[in-house]
C-alpha cells in the first residue's frame, strides 16, 4: 500500500522508538483514522428528524433543550424544539425520535405546562411501538419525589411500546455535567457520524458532582414585620452560620420539624416509649425523633391516606389529614400494623425561602422572609408545617438548612437598570438585590413595585426602603395597598399607571425581575406587563408575546413564583 520511500521512513521510525514511543504512535494514529472518517461522513445522519420537548416551570429545561438542538443540528442531526404545552398531543404518534426533557414540581407533579401531555399519556391506550425515546428528568435530591414526573413520562412511555434509545438521566439541581454526557450518549446511539470527529483518543473520567453542603446555623434575630392590626404574620428571621456562600437571587432549603405536641400525643395514643426504636433506611433511630425531625405526619397527602386505608382495612374518605387523627378514628390493630404505617410515611420534604439579605452588607449571615401560612382543614384551623416552625423559632435557636442556587434569577452587570415587581413575601429577595447594589456601588438604577393589603401594618421593610429611596440607592418606589381604599389596587395597576416610563426603561435595557405567588398574581403581572409592551410600543398581541419571549432569551426577564 506504502511507496517505498514512505514505507521505508516508517520502517526507520519502529525501528529506533522505545515501547513507550510506540504505544504514543499507535494512539495518534488511530484517532487520525477516526478523524479521517469523520470528516468524510460528516452531515450525515442516520436519523430524518429528532424532536426536543421540554416541560418547564423556572426554564432549566428549556434552557437544555435549545442547547441540544443547537448541538445536534451541528453533528447534522435535524432537531426540532417545542415546549410541552405548544405540542400537538397527537403528533407523538408520528414521531420517530424523541427526548423530553422535563422538571418535577412540588410533591411529584409535572410543571403546569407539561399537565396536558402527561395527562394525555396516562390518559389513552396509544400504540408507540414505532417511537424511541429518553427521558432527561430534572429535579432536586433534597426533595422525596426528586423527579417523579420524569420516573413517570418514561414508565408510560415504555409501558405504551415505545423503545428507550437511551436510560432515563435523573439530575439533581447540578445538571449540566450530567444533562450534557446524557445527549453525547443519545447522539451515539442514534448513530450521528459527526460526533466521532471531536473524539478524542481517550476520555478523561467525569467528575462526579457534590452533594449539598448542609449548614447548622443559629437564629440571631426572628421578628414579625405585620403591624398589630395586621391580619398577618410574616416573619424576618436573621440566621448565623459559618463559610456561608450565596449570591442574590439563591434560596435556603430548610427541612422543618413536626410540632411536640402531635408528637407526644401520638406516642402516647400509641403507648410508645420514649426510649424505643425503630429501624429507618437501614439506621436505628429514636421513635420519637422520627416521628419529629425525619417523617411527615402533618396534613398526609392523599395518597398516604389511601395506603393507611388498605392497611387498617376500612373505608376512609379521600382527605387530608394528620397522623393522629387518623390513629383516633381509625386505630391500628398493633405494633405490626403501626410497623406498616411507619413504611408508608413519607420523609418531611424541605421548603425553599428567597434569600432575603447579601453578604457584602450581612458577613456570615442569612436572612429569610417567611409568611406564617393558616389555613382551615375540616373546619379546623391548621398552619404550614414550615412557616409555623420556623415563626416560633427563638433567638439561639439552632436551625438546619442548605443553599438552593438559582442560575436564572441573578443581578446583571451593576451599570444595568433593573424593574423589581414583589408583591408580599416577594419582595424578600429584592431586599437581597438592593442590598448587594448598594454595597458594590452598582450605577444602575433601581425600581420597586412592592403591594399588599394595608399600608400601616403590612409595608415589609418599610423603613428600610424609604432610607434607600431617599439616599437614592432606590431611584424609584411604587406601591399598592389593596384593601386601603374601596376598589382593590395591586402591583398590576400601579404598573399600568406608569406604564410609558416602564416602557421606556425596557426599551433602554432594563432588566425586569418578578417574584411571588405564581398563581394570581404572576399571572396578572405578566398580562398586564404584555399590555404595556403592546400599547407603549404600538403592538400588536403576538407582536409583544415575541417581544417578551427575547427578553426572556436575553435573561432580561427573570422570574421566581411559587
Amino acid at each position: 500500500m506504502l511507496a517505498e520511500p514512505k514505507l521505508k521512513t516508517l520502517q526507520e521510525l519502529i525501528e529506533n522508538s522505545t515501547h513507550e514511543e510506540l504505544i504514543w504512535i499507535n494512539g495518534y494514529v488511530t484517532g487520525l483514522v477516526k478523524h479521517t472518517t469523520a470528516t468524510q461522513t460528516q452531515g450525515k445522519s442516520s436519523i430524518n428528524k429528532l424532536s426536543i420537548v421540554y416541560g418547564t416551570d423556572t426554564g432549566n429545561s428549556k434552557k437544555l433543550a435549545t442547547g441540544f438542538a443547537a448541538k445536534a443540528k451541528r453533528s447534522g442531526v435535524n432537531a426540532k424544539v417545542q415546549s410541552l404545552d405548544q405540542y400537538r398531543l397527537n403528533d407523538i404518534l408520528k414521531e420517530e425520535y424523541f427526548l423530553v426533557i422535563i422538571s418535577t414540581q412540588g410533591d411529584g407533579e409535572p410543571p403546569a405546562a407539561a399537565k396536558k401531555f402527561y395527562d394525555f399519556l396516562h390518559q389513552n391506550a396509544l400504540q408507540l411501538s414505532k417511537l424511541n425515546y429518553s427521558v432527561l428528568a430534572l429535579g432536586d435530591t433534597a426533595y422525596p419525589l426528586f423527579c417523579k414526573a420524569g420516573e413517570d413520562i418514561d414508565l408510560r412511555l415504555r409501558q405504551l411500546g415505545a423503545r428507550q434509545v437511551e436510560s432515563i438521566q435523573k439530575c439533581d439541581t447540578d445538571y449540566e455535567a450530567d444533562a450534557d454526557a446524557w445527549f453525547e450518549n443519545i447522539l451515539k446511539s442514534l448513530g450521528s457520524a459527526a460526533l466521532a470527529q471531536s473524539a478524542p483518543p481517550v476520555t478523561a473520567p467525569r467528575k462526579k458532582s457534590a452533594s449539598k453542603k448542609n449548614f447548622t446555623g443559629t437564629i440571631i434575630s426572628n421578628k414579625n414585620l405585620n403591624g398589630r392590626r395586621s391580619s398577618k404574620q410574616t416573619h424576618h428571621i436573621e440566621i448565623e452560620a459559618e463559610a456561608l456562600e450565596y449570591q442574590p437571587g439563591d434560596s435556603i432549603g430548610i427541612v422543618p420539624q413536626n410540632p411536640d405536641a402531635i408528637v407526644q400525643n401520638v406516642m402516647e395514643l400509641l403507648n410508645i416509649d420514649h426510649a424505643g426504636k425503630f429501624l429507618y433506611r437501614g439506621e436505628e433511630v429514636l421513635v420519637a425523633d422520627l416521628l419529629k425531625k425525619k417523617l411527615n405526619i402533618v396534613y398526609l397527602p392523599e395518597r398516604v391516606v389511601k395506603q393507611y386505608a388498605s392497611i387498617v382495612q376500612q373505608e376512609i374518605p379521600s382527605t387530608r389529614i394528620d397522623l393522629l387523627n387518623l390513629l383516633k378514628i381509625y386505630p391500628v390493630r398493633d405494633d405490626v400494623q403501626f410497623e406498616e404505617v411507619i413504611g408508608i410515611l413519607e420523609p418531611i420534604t424541605p421548603r425553599l425561602y428567597s434569600i432575603a439579605s447579601s453578604l457584602q452588607a450581612h458577613s456570615g449571615e442569612v436572612h429569610i422572609t417567611v409568611a406564617r401560612k393558616c389555613f382551615t382543614v375540616n373546619e379546623e384551623v391548621g398552619y404550614g408545617l414550615c412557616s409555623d416552625y420556623l415563626s416560633q423559632l427563638a433567638e439561639n435557636s439552632a436551625v438546619e438548612f442548605y443553599v438552593h442556587k438559582n442560575s436564572l434569577f441573578k443581578l446583571p452587570a451593576d451599570a444595568n437598570d433593573i424593574i423589581m415587581i414583589g408583591p408580599g413575601t416577594g419582595v424578600a429577595p429584592f431586599r437581597s438585590f438592593i442590598e448587594e447594589r448598594d454595597a458594590s456601588a452598582a450605577t444602575g438604577r433601581n425600581w420597586l413595585f412592592f403591594g399588599d393589603q394595608h399600608f400601616e401594618s403590612d409595608f415589609l421593610y418599610q423603613t428600610e426602603i424609604q432610607n434607600y429611596l431617599q439616599t437614592g440607592v432606590l431611584t424609584k418606589v411604587n406601591v399598592a395597598f389593596s384593601r386601603d381604599q374601596a376598589q382593590k389596587i395591586y402591583v398590576q395597576h400601579k404598573m399600568m399607571e406608569h406604564g410609558a416610563e416602564l416602557f421606556q426603561w425596557i426599551e433602554s435595557g432594563a432588566h425586569v425581575y418578578l417574584c411571588g405567588a405564581k398563581d394570581t398574581m404572576g399571572v396578572d403581572v405578566e398580562n398586564s406587563l404584555l399590555e404595556i409592551i403592546a400599547q407603549q410600543g404600538s403592538k400588536s398581541k403576538e407582536q409583544a408575546l415575541t417581544y417578551l419571549d427575547q427578553l426572556k432569551d436575553a435573561g432580561r426577564y427573570q422570574k421566581d413564583v411559587y
